[in-house]
């Protein structure tokens, strides 16, 4: 490091780890409101020797980042010993109030090594001053708690020496002085422990002028009874009560119209609610097509087992923010009040750190990949985790233990119950073949069934024949049967969106196959390609959750089909494409 100024402004930007600071407050801060008129040149130059400082290091990304008005310091790819420090305090405090004093230990251990000399040293500003004093604070009741846990773990004799020099450094800090006195009683030294009382009651009357505190004087009364006095960490039972306070509750609203599903929740019931402590943390990813129902079946069943979770259930669409937003999030949620780490993988420990112990269901929805999700899961095994989306996942399946459902049309039955629960009336039940055509027409899914409920509730006068009717002479039924900005067609133009374009390409044109059952020799004459690419398409497709293998011809070949709706949206695109795609061969006969 090169002079004052260039110590001034890095700590600056160190202290404003990750945030723009201004032009205007570097000014402030290093020349203490009496800048000279060259500050903003002086400043500049001190940012791009410090750039070149970092590239001279090995360092070649750009750390110092100019951002209107002024500069951002990046933590990305680096450490920082002040928030290390206070990230591993954190973690003792957590473990602390988990009555696990030995890791607690350990972590200050690690926190208070990272101390090598005063903070800020050698940055002559008052900024400085007054965040070196925060440290040197912070230092100090680490320090402390790191005593008591120490003499909590019978280590009484081995601290006896850092906690004379400690009083002897910190002569009024009470807290250091009890816990010398309680070290000296219990290692046979209850003489210096009542001296250790007597010189702190008289130096703090001569430098203040007031006595001991209330703790001090009645460790010093149990020592003259001799009563073995038992340590009680100060601050424990505050964070043992916080802790209990802080139980996140975070799913959302049960499915008002929620229908069956009894199989897929006896199975989610039997995969993930037989957990322990001892086990890894159980899985389950639900999958299959859009607007099947995933979402509304996996936030149901945790309502209902919500109960098996005591310490809390955590919601997360991964949609609406990446993967350290989520544990930001979660963080928050579980009380952890101190700053938060920049770096996803410093979340994820302290995360999981937070859930050791605890049973918290974690509900991921609408998960594309395993990136997305793999600083999100625990470590803990009463812990469990409930993940929707349509992406494979396979790198999940590969490194955990993971129950893979997929959510299926609902059944006649279903359907009938999902149109009378929305219907309210006997209209559901009274031609049952018109009912079924219904469910048919609406590919048995949940979310078209309802948009279909939703028309006949607003036309009274209308029969489940008389919609029937419409949607068969409809030219366009999936919009017929899409309400709402989150409609099944909505869905299902995001999910088009989502694929590479070849595969997009493909999945249009497959849709000149209709509704009958197909396989890859037939794909491959409609795409005009060779059989193992079309294999390939068809398979990116059944991995999508847009495309469905049926089983096998007689020949051994795997066959495949469309669900009703995916196709007439796949068919509605190749319209909507026209002239822009590269015209497809004609189709071919379908037959065996």
């Amino acid at each position: 490091m090169g002079g004052p100024r260039q110590r001034a402004v890095l700590s600056a930007l160190l202290l404003s780890a990750n945030q723009v600071v201004s032009f205007d407050s570097l000014i402030e801060e290093v020349w203490n409101g009496r800048p000279p008129s060259t500050a903003r040149t002086q400043v500049a130059i001190c940012i791009a020797t410090l750039r070149k400082i970092f590239r001279t290091a090995g360092w070649e990304q750009e750390t110092i980042i100019t951002a209107t008005p002024g500069y951002m310091l990046s933590l990305a790819g680096h450490s920082l010993d002040s928030l290390r420090f206070e990230q591993l305090v954190s973690r003792a405090t957590e473990l602390t109030a988990d009555e696990r004093p030995a890791p607690a230990a350990e972590a200050l251990r690690q926190a208070l090594a990272l101390w090598r000399g005063p903070a800020l040293g050698g940055v002559h500003a008052p900024f400085a001053e007054t965040e070196a004093a925060r440290l040197d604070e912070q230092r100090m009741l680490a320090v402390e708690q790191h005593m008591a846990l120490r003499l909590q773990l019978g280590e009484h004799q081995s601290v006896l020496g850092e906690l004379q020099a400690l009083v002897g450094a910190c002569p009024l800090r009470d807290r250091l002085r009890y816990y010398l006195m309680l070290a000296q009683y219990r290692s046979g030294r209850r003489a210096e422990a009542l001296t250790t009382f007597r010189d702190g009651m008289r130096y703090s009357i001569e430098e203040i002028g007031l006595e001991l505190g209330t703790d001090l004087q009645s460790l010093h009364d149990s020592i003259l009874r001799d009563e073995f006095p038992q340590l009680g960490v100060l601050g424990i039972a505050a964070a043992r009560k916080d802790r209990q306070q802080t139980v996140p509750s975070q799913l959302p609203e049960s499915d008002a119209y929620f229908i069956g599903r009894s199989r897929e929740q006896w199975l989610m019931d039997d995969v993930l609610l037989d957990g322990s402590a001892q086990n890894p943390p159980a899985i389950a990813y639900l999958t299959g097509s859009p607007g099947i129902g995933k979402t509304s079946l996996a936030v149901n069943w945790a309502h209902r087992a919500a109960h098996r979770f005591p310490d809390g259930q955590l919601f997360a669409d991964l949609r609406e923010g990446g993967p350290l937003e989520v544990l930001h999030q979660f963080l928050r949620q579980l009380g952890d009040e101190g700053p938060l780490p920049a770096e996803p993988a410093e979340a994820a420990e302290r995360y999981r750190g937070l859930l050791e112990g605890r049973r918290v269901l974690i509900v991921l929805d609408h998960a594309s990949s395993y990136a997305q999700v793999r600083h999100l899961l625990p470590t803990s095994g009463g812990c469990c985790v409930l993940i929707t989306g349509r992406a494979n996942l396979d790198e999940l399946m590969q490194k955990y233990r993971t129950f893979r459902l997929r959510v299926a049309p609902l059944s006649d039955d279903e359907a009938r119950e999902t149109l009378a629960g929305v219907l309210r009336d006997s209209r559901a039940q009274d031609v049952p073949e018109a009912t079924s055509r219904l469910a048919a027409l609406c590919g048995h899914s949940p979310l078209a069934l309802r948009a279909a409920a939703a028309r006949l509730l607003t036309k009274t006068h209308w029969r489940v024949l008389d919609l029937v009717c419409r949607l068969e002479r409809s030219g366009d039924r999936l919009t017929a049967l899409s309400i709402g900005e989150d409609s099944l067609r909505a869905r299902l133009d995001r999910s088009m969106r989502e694929l590479d374009p070849r595969v997009a390409f493909a999945y249009r044109e497959l849709s000149r196959l209709g509704d009958a059952d197909f396989d890859a020799e037939q794909a491959a004459q409609v795409l005009g390609t060779d059989l193992l690419e079309a294999e390939d398409l068809i398979e990116t497709l059944v991995d999508a959750q847009l495309l469905e293998a049926v089983g096998r011809s007689r020949w051994g070949g795997m066959r495949f089909k469309w669900q009703e709706l995916v196709r007439l949206h796949a068919s509605h695109c190749l319209t909507a494409a026209g002239s822009l795609e590269t015209p497809a061969p004609v189709a071919v006969a379908l037959t065996d």
